[in-house]
């Protein structure tokens, strides 16, 4: 069994698909490990530290996927990146496919088993597999310290001989795992710290925390949770009502972090060029989902805009790049718990079950055709 890990090529791409952790368990479990030359090197792994777990140095993408059983990539790669790998190669990455039928039929073409790693069902036993919840809990940490960083002010409140500081005020928008991570790492810092999200089942979270809750709590509100525990989309009136109370609240903020996205569509749009007008000079706006276009009607993907009235928007995109030898290391056990369930430990090869729950939710792509219902187009 050939496992290979090619260096990603995508801009803003610091993560690596194994780490030498990975890569010991991978050879305890039979395997030969191929790690392209320089993949680590974003996440402050060298190839020499490949080396020593194990792992051979290959020069190139050809070379590391040559004759490879299973390729671990952390975005989707590139068809032509598959050359070489053995047929019905077993692929696990961030697959984006969501608008993206075209480019996951050119990957069906590779002829692999593609699987997407981000459908991997909200079940218990697939919390250790589960590499979005690794990822935005990071990017919900990242968030907060890109906001203080360019508040330019402290967040928590200081008693000095010059006077008292006040406790920075930091409203988070949708509480989901990065929310959640937001919500305590501001906290930490000493701010104070509200929240808001459309699921009744947040409430106690964020109070949990410390933080408080902020929300139009009608009967839509009660039922506004799907079966898998995302948000509904609300109705029209709904909206209005929360972006009524959520005006109001968004004025005395400091530093105000949006973290709404729901799969598969554009991420919502919650925060209007008015209420940003509404806010101080020097406040700052964090958009998580910059990616998806932004919940901020004024978010610049990749940049930071400074809006007439001197609020910052921040649109940083992969936030958990940004934080590239820790997300690494969450990505790649994510990686290896979900690999294991498809090694056999006789034979030391990949068995595929497709009548897993696991396999039948994240696999895309078999025998040269898009096979998941989703996305067969």
């Amino acid at each position: 069994m050939r496992i290979a890990v090619p260096a990603e090529t995508r801009d803003r791409e610091a993560r690596v698909a194994a780490t030498p952790d990975t890569v010991k368990k991978y050879i305890a479990l039979g395997a030969e490990v191929v790690v392209q030359k320089g993949a680590g090197a974003g996440a402050g792994i060298t190839d020499a530290d490949f080396e020593k777990a194990g792992a051979t140095i290959a020069p190139n993408a050809q070379a590391t996927v040559a004759k490879a059983d299973v390729v671990l990539a952390v975005r989707r790669p590139e068809p032509q990146t598959l050359s070489g790998v053995n047929a019905d190669a077993v692929v696990l990455a961030v697959m984006d496919p969501y608008g993206q039928e075209r480019l996951i039929k050119a990957l069906a073409g590779a002829g692999v088993r593609a699987f997407a790693m981000e459908l991997m069902p909200r079940i218990t036993r697939a919390q250790s597999m589960d590499v979005l919840s690794s990822q935005a809990n990071l990017a919900g940490y990242r968030a907060v310290i890109e906001g203080a960083d360019e508040f330019h002010r402290v967040l928590p409140m200081m008693m000095t001989a010059a006077g008292t500081v006040p406790a920075a005020k930091i409203f988070v928008m949708g509480v989901g795992v990065a929310g959640l991570q937001a919500i305590a790492t501001a906290k930490r810092l000493g701010a104070v710290v509200t929240a808001t999200d459309v699921r009744p089942a947040t409430k106690e979270q964020v109070e949990s925390l410390g933080g408080k809750f902020l929300a139009v709590e009608d009967e839509e509100f009660k039922q506004a949770q799907t079966a898998g525990g995302y948000a509904k989309e609300m109705s029209k009136e709904y909206q209005a009502k929360q972006a009524e109370l959520v005006a109001s609240h968004i004025a005395k903020q400091d530093i105000v972090i949006t973290t709404a996205l729901i799969p598969g569509r554009p991420a919502p749009k919650l925060v209007s060029s008015a209420m940003v007008a509404s806010m101080r000079p020097g406040s700052v706006i964090v958009d998580i989902a910059a990616e998806r276009g932004g919940n901020c009607e004024l978010t610049k993907p990749g940049e930071i805009f400074v809006s007439p009235n001197g609020v910052k928007v921040i649109g940083s995109l992969n936030l958990a790049s940004h934080l590239a030898a820790t997300a690494s290391a969450l990505y790649a056990k994510n990686l290896l718990t979900f690999l294991e369930t498809m090694i056999d430990k006789e034979s030391k090869s990949i068995v595929v079950n497709e009548e897993d729950e696991l396999i039948k939710a994240t696999l895309l792509t078999k025998g040269g055709a898009v096979i998941h219902p989703n996305f067969q187009g």
